[in-house]
C-alpha cells in the first residue's frame, strides 16, 4: 500500500481529524482491503491495530466487543496431549484462523506452531482482550507461561520459537510485556534479561536489538519499556543521580533528543529518514523518562498532519496511502502530545491507560 502516492490539498488535514481515523478503523474493522491478503497469518496483530486504536480515539462503543473477545479466544494454542507440553512449542496465540490448521492435515510438521514472533501475537492478543474489558485471570496463564520461559536462553533474551529463531530485544519486551498484563513473572528470569538489556546499549546511549548492533528506535524503546515493566526504572528517572542507573540514562536521554529532525519527526536510526511510528517509538521513551517536555511539540505535530490521509489514518512517510501500522502510533503519538478527545497511553505496554486499569 504504501508505495503509492497521493498529494495531500484538503484545508482539514492542518488539524487532527479524529471523526475521519474512527471511520478509517472502522472500514478497517468490517473488511480488510485487498492489499493485506497477503498478512493473513498476522490478522491478530491488525486487528491489534484496530481495536486498540479505537481505544485510543474513545470509539470502542461502534464494535461488538463479545464478538472479539470469542474471536482471540478461539485462536489460543492448546496442547495436543492436556497433560504434557511440547518441546519447543510456545502456547500462545495463532495469529489467524487458518495458521491453526491442523499441521498432520497441511502436511507441513509443526508448521501450526504458535510463535512469540511474527508481531508479539501473545501479547496483542491479551491486550485486545484486556481492552474489551475480558477478565485475564480467565487464560489458562500457567500453561502461556511455562512454554514461555523455556525459551528463555541462558544470556537472558528469548528466542521466538524453539529452534531456528532469532534472540533480540523485541523477544525480552513481548516476554516482560505479557508477565506483567498476567500479573505473574513466572514466565522469565528478571534479572537476566536485566543483564541482556545492559549490554545492549550501545556507545551514543541507544540501544541495539542485540549486544554491539546499532542503536535504533524500536529497540530503545523495547529496551527501557522492559526495563520499566520489570520494576528496574523508577518513577521521574531524571531527577535521581546518573550513578543510581543500570543504564547510561544522561547518554540515552542526548541520544534519543537527537532523533527528532528539523521536519520535526523523529528518525529511528542517525542519518534514516523521519518516520510516523518512531514519534511513539523515541517519544515513548521520553516520556518514560520523564523527559517528553524536551520533544518540539509544535514541530512534531507539524510533522506528522503531513502524514495524516485525507482517508482517515497516517501514512509512514508523507504523501503515501496510509497504513494500520503507521495509523496506530500515529494515534498513540496524538495521544503523547495530549491532542484532546484522545485516551492517555501506558506507555510501556503501548495501550491505553483505560485499557490498563488493574494492571
Amino acid at each position: 500500500m504504501e508505495e503509492q502516492e497521493y498529494w495531500e490539498s484538503d484545508p482539514e488535514s492542518l488539524v487532527f481529524d479524529r471523526d475521519r481515523h474512527i471511520y478509517y478503523l472502522l472500514m478497517m474493522y468490517q473488511l480488510l482491503p485487498s492489499p493485506y491478503q497477503g498478512q493473513e497469518i498476522n490478522r491478530l496483530t491488525l486487528a491489534y491495530f484496530v481495536i486498540s486504536g479505537l481505544d485510543i480515539l474513545r470509539a470502542l462503543d461502534r464494535i461488538d466487543k463479545e464478538a472479539v473477545i470469542n474471536w482471540v479466544l478461539s485462536l489460543q494454542a492448546h496442547p495436543r496431549n492436556d497433560s504434557t507440553l511440547e518441546k519447543g512449542q510456545f502456547y500462545g496465540f495463532h495469529g489467524s484462523r487458518s495458521s491453526n490448521f491442523s499441521p498432520i492435515i497441511m502436511g507441513m510438521g509443526n508448521w501450526q506452531q504458535s510463535s512469540m514472533a511474527v508481531t508479539w501475537r501473545a501479547l496483542t492478543a491479551l491486550a485486545i482482550l484486556k481492552t474489551v474489558g475480558y477478565d485475564l485471570s480467565l487464560i489458562d496463564s500457567e500453561l502461556l507461561l511455562k512454554s514461555m520461559k523455556d525459551l528463555q536462553q541462558p544470556d537472558g533474551c528469548f528466542m521466538p520459537i524453539h529452534t531456528g529463531g532469532e534472540t533480540d530485544l523485541r523477544f525480552v519486551f513481548c516476554a516482560a510485556a505479557i508477565c506483567s498484563m498476567l500479573g505473574n513473572w513466572s514466565g522469565m528470569d528478571r534479572e537476566k534479561a536485566k543483564e541482556y538489556i545492559v549490554n545492549c546499549q550501545s556507545y551514543d546511549g541507544g540501544f541495539g536489538l542485540i549486544p554491539g548492533s546499532e542503536s535504533h528506535g524500536g529497540a530503545t524503546y523495547c529496551a527501557v519499556a522492559s526495563l520499566k515493566l520489570m520494576g528496574f526504572i523508577e518513577e521521574d528517572l531524571l531527577s535521581k543521580k546518573a550513578s543510581c542507573h543500570i543504564i547510561n540514562v544522561p547518554l540515552l536521554l542526548d541520544w534519543s533528543l537527537q532523533k527528532q529532525a528539523q521536519d520535526g519527526g523523529f528518525q529511528g536510526r542517525a542519518n534514516k529518514p523521519t518516520d510516523t511510528c518512531y514519534a511513539f517509538w523515541v517519544g515513548g521513551v521520553l516520556r518514560i523518562l520523564g523527559a517528553d517536555t524536551f520533544i518540539n511539540e509544535s514541530a512534531l505535530r507539524g510533522f506528522l498532519l503531513t502524514c495524516q490521509s485525507e482517508y482517515g489514518g497516517f501514512s509512514k512517510f508523507p504523501r503515501l496511502l496510509p497504513d494500520l501500522y503507521h495509523s496506530y502510533y500515529g494515534f498513540c503519538a496524538y495521544s503523547l502530545l495530549k491532542e484532546p478527545g484522545l485516551n492517555s497511553l501506558c506507555i510501556e505496554l503501548g495501550m491505553t491507560d483505560v485499557a490498563a486499569v488493574g494492571l
